[in-house]
């Protein structure tokens, strides 16, 4: 640990420069020793016992020389902290390390001595990090940095007063010891700007998502000045994904850093930057585990509200039974139904006219003709393979196709009555198929 330390046993030899001066404190290990279990070596791991008290006018007077070394080491090793020192914290920064200095001192010559003004110092020191945004290992560095330097002084004062190199070592247990405690008070102000800037970035962010999604676009700037206050980077597109509510609170802390979330609503979303890509899917469906959900198509950032109107319709779909059931629902596998569903009630006028020839019939005989006409506009199949995927006899799908060419007429010869016919007979079979389920 140091040149002078000769172990456990060591005395210095009697006389000349290993005299003690007449005014210091007895703290050798000699009969009377003030610290008789100091001389005891401490289990590995175990904490040495408290300092003497009287070590504490041992450590006094050198403070002051202690606190210009450690600005100017640390200044040295930390640039940053030379420009803190010079700016409006430059103040409470040397207070703050002075008071961190003379605390310790203070509790070796009374253990019970109260700490509040340190720990106030401590915790703005903390909040600083924060502010600056920095990690909190480079304040750490700086505060072990200066315990190595006193530790390098008790050494120093060690030599000069033939201290017991016991007494040193329970110096540096107890320094270290300290300086974790320094630390943990600095968290506590750190965690407390950090808790409250993400609390508020997380309301900038929903406030974000909401005004992505509202009808009446924003001005370009005014999105921008948004990003920059909720440290959110404008994409070029993204994608909307719909969850089922009620959303899971677990959601949130899986989440990639850069997705938006508002899932304490009626109708939870997630805006997520860019493209729909494995990896993003993976994310989604580590983080989405347990409930149900459909992912919207990429669109620009401008028409982020197709994007959740697709996934929730899809994931309506789902509760209805068109499409089938899966924890993590792609749009992108289900556009025709998309668009032949997008409006119902606009399909069933469409039906409507172009079936409306067949209005007269009794409803058995109705629904019969419109399925074979339906397999058979769709497959353009020959009627034995009709027949086979609806399941009856050749000859009676050719007696259904010839009623229905003497009630439609020209329609199923004219190209853009065939296109309404399919598609109208493909939203009923989409739309009735998910009703019977």
């Amino acid at each position: 640990m140091c040149t002078w330390w000769a172990g456990p046993g060591f005395r210095p030899p009697s006389g000349g420069g290993g005299a003690r001066p007449a005014s210091s404190p007895d703290m050798s290990e000699s009969k009377g020793s003030l610290m008789p279990s100091f001389a005891r070596p401490s289990v590995l791991g175990e904490p040495l016992d408290p300092l003497p008290r009287q070590f504490a006018a041992f450590m006094r007077p050198e403070l002051p020389g202690l606190l210009n070394e450690i600005r100017a080491e640390v200044t040295r090793a930390y640039p940053v902290y030379g420009r803190l020192l010079n700016g409006p914290d430059g103040d409470a920064i040397r207070q703050g390390v002075e008071q961190a200095l003379t605390a310790f001192v203070d509790r070796v010559a009374d253990p019970g001595r109260n700490s509040e003004l340190r720990d106030e110092l401590l915790r703005r020191f903390g909040r600083v990090e924060a502010y600056e945004g920095r990690d909190l290992e480079v304040l750490q560095g700086a505060y072990r940095l200066g315990a190595r330097i006193a530790l390098r002084r008790a050494k120093s004062l060690g030599r000069q007063h033939s201290l017991s190199p016991t007494l040193v070592l329970a110096f540096a247990d107890a320094l270290f010891a300290y300086v974790e405690e320094l630390e943990a008070v600095t968290r506590e102000g750190y965690a407390e700007v950090r808790e409250r800037a993400a609390s508020e970035v997380s309301a900038l962010r929903r406030q974000l998502l909401h005004l992505l999604l509202a009808s009446s676009p924003l001005p370009r700037t005014t999105v921008s000045e948004l990003c920059r206050a909720a440290a959110w980077e404008l994409p070029r597109t993204c994608f909307l994904v719909a969850v089922r509510p009620p959303a899971p609170e677990h959601i949130q802390a899986a989440l990639d850093a850069d997705v938006l979330a508002d899932l304490d609503i009626p109708q939870p979303h997630l805006l997520v930057p860019g493209d729909v890509t494995p990896q993003r899917l993976d994310m989604l469906g580590s983080a989405l585990a347990g409930t149900r959900a459909a992912v919207g198509l990429t669109v620009p950032v401008a028409g982020a509200a197709d994007s959740v109107r697709w996934a929730r319709r899809v994931l309506q779909f789902v509760d209805d039974g068109v499409v089938p059931d899966a924890p993590l629902v792609r749009c992108e596998d289900h556009l025709t139904t998309l668009w032949l569903l997008s409006d119902p009630a606009l399909v069933g006028h469409l039906a409507a006219r172009e079936l409306a020839p067949l209005d007269e019939l009794p409803a058995k005989r109705r629904d019969r003709l419109v399925e074979t006409l339906r397999v058979h506009v769709s497959t353009r199949a020959p009627a034995e393979q009709v027949g086979e995927i609806l399941g009856v006899h050749a000859q009676t799908v050719r007696y259904r196709l010839r009623a229905l060419d003497t009630f439609l007429g020209d329609r199923l010869a004219d190209p853009d009555h065939r296109f309404a016919l399919e598609v109208a007979l493909r939203s009923l079979h989409l739309r009735d198929h998910g009703t019977a389920e």
